[in-house]
């Protein structure tokens, strides 16, 4: 028996995890991938929001505008990518300029500071790039970018390390209330607790309803990326966006915190939580209407596409806290956009619900910080040299694309919840993120997990079960024919 089980290791799950880590409480993750950051997570727009978007008094405002407070000091606790860039919300026509204004009063309300409208002039001085069709535009100092697997898996680790315990390649199977807790059904057989923390995304309806007559329905929304090499990264500073509709904030423009130029998402109401694959329309349709927001958009610098889920539960807000009939049960349900931001903040909300339903003291010895990975790209001659010094695996490059070494691999395989997978590689160090998309160093990212894991490369997977990237070898194959002759 648990104290808390958490179903979920995306950002919401793990920042949840992280807090509770503070506490003397027994909490265990549940992850039905081979890795945290494998769902929503991982494929989203990368983006601190200010917090004028979300209704004044909802829950996504009052969690955005904390959350984007808490990031940046996060950020320096657990060493993870952040930038303070500043946001844009473009307005091309003057009989829009009332929503513009809506929305700075909005944000104001909201408790956004510094904002500002800005004529198109000024846009243009800020942005030269920026479309001559701009007639004005919100502008927000206090929106930033940050790397998404960065902040997933540093608040994963922190939480590892502060006894957390997490089973990745658990599926939750079936929730059943008993008698002090809960009994959960999964892959890998029966786990009990007392309290039930409830973050699955696209799937936290499924599990909302095993326990509750109050129902929730979640829509799974797909949006579609272009993301463009580093020779572009600055072709804006600031991240911009277009006057939102129903569906969002519409198509974006923005650097990313490694140097790469962001385009997208659209919007598109799914009913398989598991498409996320792109499509031709989609992603000419996040061209032209990123096209829209600068002039000349350089897409022939587009080097992979790619799509997430957003978990849009259909009253449009955040489903937080206990129903009211299933005691020890907390939602943290429908964490669309702004989600990734308000990650912190609903990791203090969820914490603090649930030590007035289960008290513990906190932990004297929490571990409040992490070191990263070293980096090699952006390690000055000093550091380099020092790391070579130390291990010599940090003079070999295995990603030339994105500089990645193989000391950086080696340190990605043996971190506390370390890569086991090729992409959990990659999200820890971006070999295979940069222009060739691992074809030179996919190999050889092969080779080092099947040596450090003490595996045959046979059983090396791109992103888990099923996703081998070997099927045979040829010398065997060979051989057995020539015998066989």
């Amino acid at each position: 028996m648990k104290d808390i089980i958490v179903i979920g290791g995306g950002v919401t799950g793990c920042a949840i995890a992280r807090e509770l880590s503070r506490r003397d409480w027994s909490v265990t993750v549940l992850e039905r991938a081979s890795d945290v950051c494998e769902g929503t997570s991982k494929a989203n727009s990368g983006i601190v929001h200010a917090g004028f978007d979300a209704a004044p008094g909802s829950r996504k405002a009052l969690l955005n505008v904390e959350g984007s407070r808490l990031m940046e000091a996060l950020s320096q606790e657990l060493d993870f990518p952040y930038k303070r860039n500043g946001s844009l919300v473009l307005c091309f026509d003057e009989k829009d300029r009332e929503i513009l204004g809506r929305l700075y009063d909005q944000g104001q309300e909201n408790g956004v500071e510094g904002l500002e409208i800005l004529e198109g002039e000024q846009v243009r001085r800020l942005e030269p790039n920026v479309s001559e069709d701009v007639a004005a535009a919100l502008y927000a100092p206090s929106g930033a970018i940050v790397c998404p697997f960065g902040l997933t898996i540093a608040l994963a680790e922190n939480a590892a390390v502060n006894g957390v315990e997490f089973c990745l390649d658990t599926e939750v199977q079936e929730i059943e209330r008993r008698a002090g807790g809960y009994r959960l059904t999964t892959s890998r057989g029966i786990f009990e607790s007392h309290v039930v923390i409830n973050a699955a995304g696209v799937y936290a309806d499924r599990f909302h309803n095993m326990v509750s007559a109050e129902k929730i329905h979640i829509i799974p929304r797909k949006g579609e990326y272009c993301l463009m090499d580093k020779k572009v990264g600055d072709y804006v500073s600031h991240t911009l966006f277009q006057l939102p509709t129903r569906y969002g904030k519409g198509v974006l423009v923005t650097p990313t915190v490694h140097g790469n130029l962001l385009a997208g998402p659209t919007a598109v109401d799914v009913e398989d939580p598991e498409a996320v694959g792109t499509t031709g329309q989609g992603l000419q349709e996040v061209l032209k209407r990123a096209g829209l927001s600068v002039s000349a958009l350089p897409s022939r610098q587009v080097i992979t596409s790619f799509a997430g889920l957003r978990a849009h539960e259909e009253q449009g807000d955040f489903v937080l806290g206990q129903p009211e009939d299933a005691p020890g049960f907390f939602d943290a349900a429908g964490i669309e956009s702004p989600g990734l931001t308000c990650a912190p903040a609903i990791g203090r909300y969820i914490a603090e619900a649930v030590e007035e339903y289960l008290p513990a003291a906190e932990k004297k010895d929490f571990i409040a910080t992490r070191k990263g990975i070293p980096n090699m790209e952006t390690a000055g001659p000093e550091e380099r040299r020092r790391l070579i010094a130390e291990n010599p695996a940090y003079a070999r490059v295995i990603c030339r694309c994105e500089l990645v070494t193989e000391g950086e691999i080696l340190a990605a395989i043996h971190r506390p919840l370390g890569a086991t997978t090729v992409d959990g590689v990659k999200r820890r160090t971006r070999a295979g993120m940069g222009r060739c998309q691992a074809g030179f160093c996919g190999p050889g990212t092969v080779e080092i997990l099947a040596r450090e894991l003490g595996k045959d490369m046979g059983e090396i997977c791109k992103s888990g079960p099923g996703s081998r990237f070997l099927t045979g070898y040829d010398k065997d194959g060979v051989e057995e024919s020539h015998m066989g002759a």
